[in-house]
């Protein structure tokens, strides 16, 4: 069985490979704008941005495989074509952006620096660390996350304690889904897919337990990673709210997040609010890119070569990304996300439940149809290029843009009946 030790380092680096960018600015700007359904914005952001995050390290532990597992069953060719397009996706968009963030509130206060130097040096920096892989879990879980939770309670404590709980109106039509579709931003269940891959490879580096024993292990540090991010999403997002009476309201998700941290740490805001987006961030980004290596180390036959090769091309494709600037790269990324996360989500949500009702059969049926009516969603996600959002309404939830769910859920049961008929 795992000890203590190893759960609590295990649950720190998931923490610290979570969580990155855009799990610290977003939950701000969410609270801000919400007012008094800052509660209800929040449980909508959490089941996006952790309960399913959550279920696919569930789902690790349950494969302890590579992210190629969690498609097999649709196919071997549509598993392949779904993990390139997930690490495609991951170090294009989340990987980079949590440089820009890192420019945008670490450096740019106080060196006179362009981007692509920030990124340069950045990416270097992460390099190092990803080359270093059977040391990566032992950096994140005792050096790095303490460091990271123990700021974030400095912030959060003080504008919970220290302000009055009175909240602003809020122009939110549904509270509800626009947490969870700003829950898609974080990235946290594509997320999960990669760096719970991470997480296995790590364990499998230094340790020659059992199945069952590293599922044991994988899932506790799971449950509490969950809960600490838990925490920290309903505190940012609380503190977003208290502050509603202090800023503009077109103030934007980055000035909000200085805003807040100068109210809350004084004049020591700038310092202490770099160290702690530095470190979400870079943890993130090496995360993301050693995942990626592994993936393609493993499908051809544990070439060491292609780790090398591939962390060069990540770190490269971050240094040219991460030169635009932060609300650039969360805009271009949510049609994207709306694509892809229905899918992700789907298979996280098949891979954990008992096998009797996860055939390949009800797979097949699930994917196909998750993706058949998230079409709509994405068309709906591109602004003024969407098509006429009339031609779709008659899906149900499609105004909240997860018109996919309903569709998903039928097709579960009635797949399984079929099927155990």
């Amino acid at each position: 069985m795992p000890n203590t030790k190893e759960t609590l380092v295990t649950s720190f680096a998931l923490f610290s490979l979570f969580f990155g960018a855009g799990n610290l600015i977003l939950p701000p700007l969410l609270g801000f704008q919400s007012g008094s359904w800052w509660w209800l914005v929040a449980l909508g952001f959490a089941v996006s941005a952790v309960l399913v995050p959550i279920l696919g390290i569930f789902a690790h532990a349950k494969l302890q495989g590579t992210i190629y597992d969690f498609g097999k069953k649709v196919s071997p060719k549509f598993s392949l074509v779904y993990s390139i397009l997930i690490y495609a996706i991951s170090i294009s968009l989340p990987s980079p952006r949590t440089a820009a963030v890192t420019h945008e509130i670490a450096v740019q206060p106080f060196f006179n620096t362009s981007a692509l130097v920030t990124s340069i040096i950045y990416f270097s920096l992460v390099f190092i660390f990803v080359i270093n892989r059977s040391k990566l879990l032992d950096v994140l879980g005792k050096g790095l996350t303490p460091a990271i939770i123990l700021i974030l309670v400095m912030i959060i404590g003080v504008s919970v304690f220290a302000m009055q709980f009175n909240f602003g109106e809020t122009s939110m039509v549904s509270p509800f889904s626009a947490g969870i579709l700003e829950g898609y931003q974080t990235f946290d269940a594509i997320g999960a897919i990669v760096v719970g891959g991470v997480i296995i490879v790590s364990i499998n580096l230094k340790s020659k337990a059992s199945y069952k024993d590293k599922r044991t292990l994988v899932r506790n540090a799971a449950w509490l990673a969950g809960l600490s991010l838990f925490v920290i999403y309903i505190g940012l997002i609380l503190t977003g709210a208290l502050n509603h009476n202090n800023f503009e309201s077109s103030i934007t998700r980055i000035e909000l997040l200085s805003g807040i941290s100068k109210i809350t740490l004084g004049n020591s805001a700038n310092i202490f609010l770099s160290i702690l987006v530095s470190l979400a961030c870079f943890t993130t980004a090496v995360g993301i890119v050693t995942g990626t290596s592994d993936f393609i180390k493993d499908r051809l036959p544990n070439s060491r070569h292609a780790y090398l090769l591939t962390a060069i091309m990540g770190c490269l494709l971050g240094i040219v990304m991460g030169q635009f600037n932060v609300a650039y790269i969360i805009t271009v990324a949510f049609p994207v996300l709306m694509f892809i996360y229905p899918i992700t989500i789907i298979l996280i949500l098949l891979n954990v439940v008992p096998e009797k009702w996860a055939s390949p059969m009800v797979f097949k049926a699930v994917v196909i149809t998750t993706f058949i009516f998230s079409v709509p969603d994405f068309f709906g996600s591109l602004g003024d290029l969407a098509p006429n959002k009339n031609i779709f309404s008659w899906i149900p939830l499609s105004e909240y843009q997860v018109g996919w769910v309903l569709p998903a859920m039928a097709t579960f049961v009635i797949s399984n009946v079929i099927e155990k008929k």
